[in-house]
Order: structure tokens, then C-alpha cells, then sequence
């Protein structure tokens, strides 16, 4: 039973990543607007974010050691330096969405403007991380945001053309009225928010709070290649549903109530009901793995005492750094920026940051010294090469398309 709930490590990192605030829109918004035709885009992104997400968790099974700590041992304190500014870039813009996102979904409860709540999720996430274990967070979370499977039952309530969607999926095209730079920009935020920095930082992290060993390298596994899947699926289920209903009628999302349109319409109350769960779990969820990648990224660089497995007393300036990142986060979604717009900027400027977050992983995942026997396979190697070259062509192209479209307009 013990290694089944370790799983939730993995299924809480996917659903963090895979399915926040950012991405509940970006998803339906993508389905609402180009269909099916975009899958593929999730598929690559599963791909690739198993790949680098098992080479870190393994790194630090084998090593007991947090991802920065070896890359700045191993590259030099520079390149890392380098990698923690773009990193952490990202990681603040996330965090504030979250917040926000949270926010947001209690309004879409209440009816009550979300500013007013972004004080208190603050501090309720913050309250989470100094009090809860570890463990009791990552399956409370985890098993909860598996609520938003209700748009999967959503989608088979509203009997789809399978056959048609199934066509779509693996024969994408450019729809009537869309351009393709437009396309592109999509695609790649699609892709950047399904290898989102962070990911990786709060995965290998969490291994070594679970203070994982060789041993559990097996249960490491089962932790990528169950929960970042899921995660996936999750999001092709929210783009499914938007595309049912809303692209017929040519509704383009950009609230999160028109999201939960195609639920209500499929499963009704109850099934609104679980969504509300599902959305609060995933968002929040996903403002306390970025909250934590603030510190434990900035700890790990700097050589400090860092992990919810230690006192609070003993790993201060780590709990230090998330706390000041909560309350900057906070500040920053008060000033009324829009939490999913800033998402979705977010994911497009992950894009920028991808290849030097990968790259950096990949040398220490095939260095024997730190690895031993435990280092890649050839197989892992070729593949990581290819998704690096991919990686070095979205950063080269994310921002020129975000200028040329504005921002997918």
C-alpha cells in the first residue's frame, strides 16, 4: 500500500503542470478554436517531459542530491547561474497565476470578485507548505485533482463522433479562418506548458524529500510514466469537450466559466460540483509545486539546508525564499493582471527557457561519476538529442510568433 501512495508524487507533479490555471484555458481555449488538431502537440510534450522528468528523478534517486546542487557542481557556478534566472523567471510568473487561479475559481463559486481571496489563498498555501508533511500533501492533491477526470465523463455523456475526433487527432490541419503562424503559437505554448521548467525541479525535489534510493527506482518509473501521461490525457479531455461544444458555435474561450460550460452541459451539477474540486486541487496544487521550486531551485544553487523534511528551524532561509515568493506572487496578482493571461505568457516564455533547463540534465544523467552503472542508454541519449534540437527550435521561434501574432490573437 505504502508504494501505491508513493505514486501520487508523480500523479500531483502532472496535474500541477499538465493542468493549471493556464492550462484549463489554454487547453479548451485550443479546442475551441483549432479542434483536434493540435493533439499531437500534448503527445510530444508527454513524450518529452517523461523523458527528462525520469532522467531527474533517477539523478536524484541515485545521487540523494537536488537538481541545481549538481548542475552547479558539475557545469560551474555561471551556467548554472544562468539556468537559475530563466528558471526562476518562469517559476515567479507561474506561482502568481496559481494564486490567482485559485482565486478565480472561488469566484466562479461565490460570484465574489477574485481579489478579494488572493490574500487568503496566500496564505493558505503558505500554511500548507509550513505545516503538512510532505507525503500528506502530495496524495491529498493529487488524489483530489483527479476530480477533473469529470470532463472525460463530460465528453463520452455528450457523444461525440469518436471516429471524427479519432480523424482529427491523426490528421491535423489548419482550420478555416486561422492562420498558420497563429497554429504554430499554439503549438508552441501547448508544448511549453507540457515541459514547464518547474516540473522537473519540484519531481527530483520530491524524490529526495521522499528520500528515494536506488531502490526505488522502479517506483520512480511508474511515478513518470503514470502520472505525466494522466496528465496529458486530462488535458486532451478538456480540449475535447470545449470543441464539442463550443466550436460549432464559434465561442472562443477566454474565462474560466466558459471552460466549465461543456461539464454542465455533459454531467450536470454533480458533475460542476466535481470540477470545482478539480479545478481548486489542480491550481492549488500547482501554486504549492511552484512555491516550492522557488526555494528549493535558490537553496540548492546557494549551497543552504533545504526540504519540508526538515524543521522549518533547520532549513530557514529555504522557507524564507518560498514565503517572500508567496507574498511577491500575491502582490503581483493584485495589481489586476489577468492570472491566466499571465499563464499563458508564462508557458511561452518556458519555451525560451526550455533548452537550458534539459540540457544541463542530461549531462549529469550520463555522468558515471555521479551515476555509476545507473548512467542513460543509448536509446535515452538519441531520443534526449532529438527532443534537445526540438527544444533549441522552439526557443528560437516563441517569441518572434508571439510578436507576429500577438499573442495568438
Amino acid at each position: 500500500m505504502k508504494k501505491v501512495l508513493q505514486v501520487f508524487l508523480g500523479v500531483l507533479t502532472a496535474i500541477g503542470g499538465f493542468v493549471d490555471i493556464g492550462d484549463l484555458v489554454a487547453n479548451a481555449l485550443v479546442g475551441s478554436r483549432f479542434g483536434m488538431s493540435l493533439a499531437w502537440v500534448v503527445a510530444v510534450g508527454v513524450i518529452g517531459i517523461c523523458l527528462f522528468a525520469e532522467m531527474s528523478g533517477r539523478v536524484a534517486a541515485v545521487t540523494g542530491r537536488g537538481t541545481f546542487d549538481l548542475v552547479r557542481e558539475r557545469l560551474g557556478p555561471r551556467a548554472g547561474l544562468l539556468n537559475l534566472v530563466a528558471s526562476m523567471a518562469v517559476t515567479f510568473l507561474t506561482l502568481a497565476a496559481e494564486i490567482g487561479g485559485v482565486a478565480l475559481a472561488f469566484e466562479l463559486v461565490s460570484s465574489v470578485n477574485y481579489l478579494l481571496f488572493v490574500p487568503l489563498v496566500a496564505f493558505l498555501v503558505w500554511i500548507v507548505i509550513w505545516r503538512m508533511p510532505f507525503a500528506s500533501m502530495e496524495r491529498m492533491f493529487g488524489i483530489a485533482g483527479l476530480a477533473l477526470l469529470v470532463f472525460a465523463v463530460a465528453v463520452w455523456q455528450l457523444g461525440p463522433d469518436w471516429g471524427g475526433l479519432a480523424h482529427q487527432a491523426t490528421h491535423p490541419v489548419v482550420p478555416d479562418g486561422e492562420g498558420h503562424p497563429t497554429y504554430w503559437y499554439y503549438a508552441i505554448a501547448l508544448f511549453g506548458a507540457a515541459m514547464t521548467p518547474y516540473e522537473v525541479f519540484f519531481f527530483s525535489s520530491g524524490a529526495v524529500e521522499e528520500k528515494w534510493t536506488k531502490k526505488d527506482l522502479v517506483i520512480e518509473r511508474v511515478n513518470v510514466y503514470i502520472g505525466f501521461p494522466l496528465g496529458g490525457l486530462l488535458s486532451l479531455a478538456i480540449a475535447v469537450a470545449t470543441f464539442i461544444v463550443l466550436f460549432p458555435e464559434g465561442v472562443e474561450v477566454s474565462r474560466l466559466d466558459q471552460v466549465a460550460l461543456p461539464v454542465v452541459l455533459g454531467a450536470g451539477k454533480v458533475g460542476f460540483a466535481f470540477l470545482i474540486v478539480g479545478f481548486v486541487a489542480a491550481t492549488f496544487g500547482a501554486a504549492l509545486e511552484t512555491a516550492l521550486s522557488s526555494g528549493y531551485c535558490i537553496a540548492q544553487y546557494l549551497g543552504w539546508s533545504w526540504g519540508k523534511h526538515l524543521e522549518p528551524r533547520k532549513a530557514s532561509r529555504f522557507h524564507l525564499v518560498v514565503l517572500m515568493s508567496i507574498i511577491a506572487g500575491s502582490m503581483l496578482v493584485m495589481t489586476t493582471l489577468d492570472p491566466i493571461k499571465v499563464t499563458e505568457y508564462s508557458i511561452v516564455f518556458s519555451a525560451v527557457a526550455l533548452p537550458l533547463t534539459y540540457f544541463p540534465i542530461l549531462v549529469v544523467a550520463n555522468d558515471s561519476g555521479y551515476m555509476g552503472e545507473s548512467v542513460n542508454s543509448r536509446f535515452t541519449n538519441g531520443l534526449a538529442t532529438v527532443y534537445l534540437v526540438l527544444l533549441t527550435v522552439v526557443a528560437l521561434t516563441a517569441i518572434p510568433l508571439m510578436l507576429a501574432t500577438k499573442a495568438g490573437q
